[in-house]
């Protein structure tokens, strides 16, 4: 029935969003078409990034009601890296199934890196 997924993100400003996904996540652009929506790449998951300001509609909401999640293979591997680019991580979640550590976009959306055991 599915034939791919995506997520959209409201965002306060669109350029630094954009370099946020791109230069410290490390993602693809896939499409800028206007300068109010970016498409951007990441394995599996296509993620929109959506600037409603200005005269063109309201100030984005940010609910916190959503987060997104990288899977990674080296979880220490990948926080250093993102560390080295500004990101600052929140918390660490130790399961029995996986280790989950947070972190924010430039907007406070929620994201996360993901290791299985």
């Amino acid at each position: 029935m599915f034939k791919s997924g995506n997520v959209t993100v409201m965002v306060a400003d669109l350029n630094k969003a954009v370099q946020f996904y791109v230069e410290t996540l490390g993602l693809k652009l896939q499409h800028e078409p206007d300068g109010h929506f970016a498409q951007i790449e990441a394995p599996g998951l296509t993620i929109g990034l959506l600037h409603l300001a200005g005269e063109h509609g309201s100030e984005p909401v940010i609910s916190g009601s959503m987060s997104i999640g990288f899977e990674v293979e080296d979880l220490e591997s990948a926080i250093e890296t993102l560390k080295s680019r500004g990101v600052e991580f929140h918390d660490a979640v130790e399961g029995k199934a996986a280790q989950v550590v947070h972190f924010s976009d430039p907007d406070g959306n929620t994201l996360y890196l993901v290791s299985s055991r």
